[in-house]
């Protein structure tokens, strides 16, 4: 049944991807092919500027516009990290009245989807016919009911294609700096930092070592695995989650005890521990990076298969709204076959919100430093066919 006739409001939430540019652009696209929606308008900074009555009038963007923003990264209605106080609420739906608000669709991670299943029970609460749609997005592929997040092919195409680049760095410069740590984002899911294992051509291909979230490791581990790999290659390049922890549950990076708006601590410090151990017991020299933000806005790495699904996921909001779905948030499944395809679906907000989805113990090698094959299954088709190809030198011997 056709829902009701009024404007539509969207908005990013959380940490930007290279590809949620693509979801807005989704919503926009089907909102103005819509009998049902008239106004469409784009929160400045989230709900925030919802709040304040920030908006600006999306129907008036160029469709040249909003082409060159499927290939621009971070939110470009500017973000926010703001969690909605039970005051807020009334203030919101006020502005929802005001605007003849009656589509609401959010663009973001955990939080955000909280955010929307609250903003949809208050609808039908004070019985204010209002519909609202989560947009999934998140590099950390973290969110619940769905095979995965938008944002989340690009970043580990990005951190697949660090990870190896560094690693023939580091082959390179023998003796001279042997052992290399990168740092990858995931609070509490390791996704992205196993996605590093995603260019490796053989077994003995960087990264040499993966840690993970999901499974602690002991510093005295630690320190044998890199001198293994040491003694046996030469060099040791290993991807470290920012949440790593240790055989006791404990995180391994010091931190600074900070949190964010939502009381999540914000993780740091991993990749400096690391390589102080390594120092201290190996004598050995050592280099790190922390790629941070690069790793979830790094355009020139669109995965294309998460550039395709983020928008798609944005129309598919749209569609389920006017068609007068409510408190969902979009999905995306995987087709059955060798060959993959997604197909999308939706999913109740209640069975998203403050929920995770981490990696399943399958996953991660039985040594706690590694991915398994199956990993590699889930994640290879999400970045978007092949990397570049590189050569290696046959080293043939003078005669």
């Amino acid at each position: 049944m056709a829902a009701v006739k009024g404007n539509l409001v969207v908005g990013q939430s959380g940490g930007p991807t290279a590809v949620i540019n693509n979801s807005l652009v989704g919503v926009i696209h089907e909102a103005l092919e819509s009998p049902q929606i008239e106004g469409i308008y784009g929160m400045v900074h989230g709900i925030q500027g919802l709040m304040n009555e920030e908006m600006i009038d999306l129907r008036r963007e160029s469709a040249e516009t909003l082409e060159i923003l499927r290939d621009t990264p971070a939110s470009a209605l500017g973000t926010v990290r703001y969690r909605v106080k039970d005051q807020d609420y009334e203030r919101l739906l006020d502005v929802f009245i005001k605007y003849n608000v009656r589509y609401f669709m959010y663009i973001g991670g955990n939080d955000s989807m909280d955010t929307t299943n609250k903003i949809a029970q208050l609808a039908a609460s004070r019985n204010y016919e209002m519909y609202a749609i989560g947009v999934p997005k998140t590099v950390d592929n973290d969110l619940a009911e769905t095979d995965h997040c938008p944002g989340f092919g690009s970043a580990a195409r990005f951190v697949a294609t660090a990870i190896r680049d560094t690693g023939v760095d580091t082959l390179a410069m023998g003796d001279s700096s042997p052992i290399k740590f990168m740092e990858i984002m995931g609070r509490n899911a390791g996704w992205l930092v196993g996605s590093t294992a995603l260019a490796k051509e053989t077994p003995d291909d960087p990264p040499h070592l993966i840690y993970m979230p999901e499974h602690g490791i002991s510093v005295d581990q630690i320190v044998s695995d890199v001198d293994e790999v040491y003694r046996r290659l030469g060099y040791c390049v290993m991807a470290i989650s920012e949440g790593a922890k240790d055989d006791q549950g404990e995180d391994l990076g010091s931190g600074k005890g900070d949190v964010d708006a939502f009381g999540h601590v914000l993780k740091g410090g991993v990749v400096e521990f690391v390589d102080g151990l390594i120092k201290d017991h190996l004598k050995l020299r050592t280099r790190y990076d922390k790629p941070g933000y690069l790793q979830r806005s790094f355009a020139s790495l669109q995965s294309p298969v998460d550039r395709e699904e983020a928008y798609q996921v944005g129309r598919r909001a749209v569609r389920a709204a006017t068609e007068g779905k409510t408190g969902m948030m979009v999905t995306i499944q995987r087709a059955p076959g060798e060959i993959y395809q997604s197909e999308y679906g939706l999913a109740p907000l209640s069975k998203v919100a403050n929920y995770e989805h981490l990696v399943p113990a399958e996953y991660i090698n039985a040594q706690g430093n590694g991915v398994t094959e199956a990993f590699i299954r889930y994640a290879r088709p999400l970045i978007g066919g092949p990397l570049m190809r590189y050569a290696r030198l046959t080293k043939y011997p003078l005669k």
